[in-house]
């Protein structure tokens, strides 16, 4: 099984570990992690077949509705989920705030096929022990 793979733009520093990163990667999804907005583009050139992005909307280096646009010319049609309180320009999917459950049924809702058979797994594997 293929599962899908997210870019998370956070704010945090390169040097510490995201907790947004945490949270996907703990519900079994795969995460490339930047830390601005040119990172961000120069890792979804690098990684064109990411499922979707999950936007920090106060990356400090670029505005978050140009962030968006840039990243959208790059893959048309690919699902930008912002995080923050007043969302941002052009995000197909808002989070008010840093919710994980929220975040997580966000991302679910995008893969209900793939989410379904990651919790299947995980359960086989539970009953196992």
């Amino acid at each position: 099984m293929l599962r899908p793979c997210f870019l998370v733009v956070d704010r945090e520093y390169s040097g510490s570990i995201s907790s947004r990163k945490l949270v996907i990667e703990t519900a079994k999804f795969n995460v490339i992690t930047a830390y601005s907005g040119a990172e961000a583009i120069q890792a979804l050139e690098k990684f064109p077949r990411v499922d979707g992005v999950v936007l920090d909307v106060s990356i400090p280096d670029v505005p978050c509705g140009e962030l968006i646009q840039q990243l959208k010319q790059l893959q048309p049609g690919l699902p930008i989920i912002a995080v923050g309180r007043h969302g941002c320009h052009g995000a197909d999917h808002s989070v008010e705030s840093f919710n994980p459950k929220s975040l997580l049924d966000m991302i679910e809702k995008l893969h209900v096929d793939q989410a379904a058979q990651i919790l299947q797994q995980e359960e086989a594997l539970s009953n196992r022990s």
